[in-house]
């Protein structure tokens, strides 16, 4: 089994969030596309909320403080999902509620 090397650690430059992706331009010219709903604090965050993100170190995450959510690149480019629990995001939720 050959494992993949990455010849430079993917890193963001931009971030835009629309109704139903995620949009990470990277520094190296490409343009990554996720679904929304992978991430649901940010399904459940308002528009303003979204756009609130800044990048972390030299773009190898992007975090939204308002929200506690913190992506990495790299694992955009695998694939995954947000891994938080139902119990953990019902207690986020229910903290947003005032």
């Amino acid at each position: 089994m050959t494992t993949l090397v990455l010849e430079a650690e993917p890193a963001a430059e931009n971030v835009e969030v629309t109704d139903g992706k995620i949009l990470v331009h990277l520094v190296d010219g490409r343009d990554l596309s996720v679904p929304l709903d992978w991430y649901p604090r940010l399904v459940h965050a308002t528009a303003e909320e979204r756009s609130h993100w800044r990048l972390l170190g030299d773009g190898y995450a992007i975090a939204w403080p308002d929200l506690d959510e913190h992506i990495g690149v790299e694992g955009l480019l695998a694939g995954r999902r947000s891994g938080e629990s139902e119990q953990s995001l019902g207690r986020w939720l229910r903290s947003r509620v005032r």
